[in-house]
């Protein structure tokens, strides 16, 4: 399938093409007071693409993420969401323009004359047969003479510029989805890895307490002991299997393939980025597409507010027609049997039992959803950002700790199996530093993880990947398009929301 994504180009074509400018808004403020600067720790303005997963250095995980954006269903859907849009603002736009059509009409009509003799007959009645043939070109134009038609139209590009927003957004979610899930199966195959690993020094460590058993060295009460924890370590290494089959077959549903398996699996996590996507928290407002879509759903809400408060006022239409009309096929070409009309119309409605009123209401209260719906996506954004930011700290030190409890509990295992086998040590204390080894370890791999893939969160919380404002401007010091995954808003002018026709 294709993808007719709309850019700011095709965008541009409809506002031209329906006579009107893309619909402008003043973002509204919002109330929490925004720091200069991020509290949770601050970002460098360090530069990462719009391929910001490449920023893990895992080339599997590259062809992962792009076949995904080609293939996934789900993002598709949201193109052909992008075509719907591209024709309903062509649809509003053409109301602006006059609509022409071609009428040809035919007529063939026999007419009695009931009670009209008919001379030197005998009782017949009267007949005539009549043929006639037009042809005329219709016309009919509303003038907007208050802007009725010019704020639905713009409205409509905005709904367009949003749902292209949204496209954006759901790109950016689906990398993540994708880099998240790539992640979560390299933590599942190094798990699977250090399970095979304890069965393994498990199963040894079994038999050799098997073979002092029977040598009447250990009791009964050792062997049951080992065996069980044999089975615990096979029963764990079953589960870690199962969530890696899992995790796979999800990264191939995301790919929109049949979950069967045959892609390359990861087996070892990335190392962790050392850039982040830098910026302020006032530039987080251009470069998140959800943030882009809340803006032009409002704009798009104060222009129906608009159109609702402009029907109120008189409408103006002309309605005309010229051609030919003959009862002889061959004279519609002839100018002597030519017929023209045309007809101005004056509306005003008076009385429509409060409609056009409560439609006024209906889109006053739809743009004041829509502004605290901005406001509350704003927060939300401000939110996952220090989360994740704060949560980077967090994990750093969760996973220095980790590691290191992992090495002592190692030292101590081997330790204990070393007094087990001179006899100054129970097994218990053996069978407990197993355990600590494996769980320490274990938890070591998932906070790697979740270190990743809170990285991951980093930047989709910061729209993707980061270009200094004056980068993305062009040689005349103009501003570049936005980015394909940033889903930034396009440039506007001030007009108030809500604003007086």
């Amino acid at each position: 399938m294709r993808r007719r994504a709309c850019g700011a180009g095709l965008i541009a074509a409809i506002a031209l093409a329906a006579c009107v400018s893309p619909a402008s808004v003043q973002r509204p403020a919002i109330e929490a007071e925004v720091p200069e600067n991020w509290n949770a720790g601050p970002l460098p303005e360090e530069e990462v693409s719009d391929a910001w997963w490449e920023e893990f250095g895992d080339a599997d995980l590259n062809q992962v993420v792009l076949a995904a954006l080609q293939n996934n269903h789900d993002l598709r859907a949201a193109a052909a969401r992008i075509d719907q849009a591209v024709a309903q603002a062509t649809i509003a736009g053409a109301d602006l323009k006059p609509a022409v059509g071609l009428n040809v009409s035919g007529a063939r009509r026999k007419q009695a004359f009931v009670g009209l003799p008919v001379p030197g007959g005998s009782g017949a009645v009267l007949s005539t047969t009549t043929s006639s043939y037009g042809a005329a070109l219709e016309l009919s134009w509303e003038i907007d003479l208050w802007g009725r038609l010019a704020a639905g139209a713009r409205a409509a590009v905005a709904d367009l510029q949003a749902v292209e927003a949204d496209y954006s957004g759901a790109r950016l979610s689906l990398a993540g989805q994708v880099a998240k899930s790539w992640l979560a199966a390299a933590e599942a195959a190094q798990q699977v890895e250090l399970s095979r690993r304890t069965v393994a020094s498990w199963r040894r460590a079994s038999e050799q307490v098997r073979d002092r058993y029977e040598r009447g060295v250990r009791s009964p009460l050792d062997l049951r002991l080992s065996l069980s924890n044999l089975a615990n370590a096979e029963a764990l290494l079953e589960t870690r299997l199962r969530q890696q089959d899992l995790t796979i077959r999800l990264i191939e549903l995301l790919l929109g393939r049949y979950p069967g398996r045959d892609i390359p699996e990861p087996r070892m996590m990335p190392d962790l980025p050392r850039t982040i996507p830098g910026g302020l928290p006032a530039d987080l407002i251009a470069r998140r597409p959800d943030l882009a879509a809340a803006e032009r759903r409002l704009a798009a809400a104060d222009q129906r507010l608009q159109q609702a408060r402009r029907s109120l006022y008189p409408r103006f239409s002309l309605t005309a027609s010229g051609g030919t009309l003959s009862n002889q096929l061959g004279d519609l070409v002839d100018g002597d049997f030519s017929v023209w009309s045309i007809v101005g119309n004056l509306f005003q409605p008076i009385f429509q039992g409060g409609r056009l009123r409560a439609g006024v209401d209906f889109a006053d209260a739809r743009t004041a959803a829509a502004v605290e719906s901005y406001l509350s996506a704003a927060l939300l954004a401000y939110t996952e950002v220090e989360s994740a930011l704060a949560a980077d700290a967090f994990l750093a030190r969760e996973d220095e700790r980790l590691w290191e409890s992992a090495r002592h509990a190692a030292a101590a295992r081997r330790l204990a199996e070393e007094r087990y086998g001179t006899g100054l040590e129970e097994y218990i204390t053996v069978l407990e530093s197993q355990r600590r080894e494996l769980t320490a370890e274990a938890a070591a791999l998932s906070v790697r993880r979740q270190r990743l893939a809170n990285r991951v969160d980093l930047y989709l919380a910061l729209g993707g990947g980061y270009q200094r404002p004056d980068a993305a401007a062009g040689d005349d010091g103009s501003a570049a398009e936005a980015a394909p995954g940033n889903g930034a808003p396009p440039a506007t002018s001030v007009a108030s929301t809500g604003a007086a026709p």
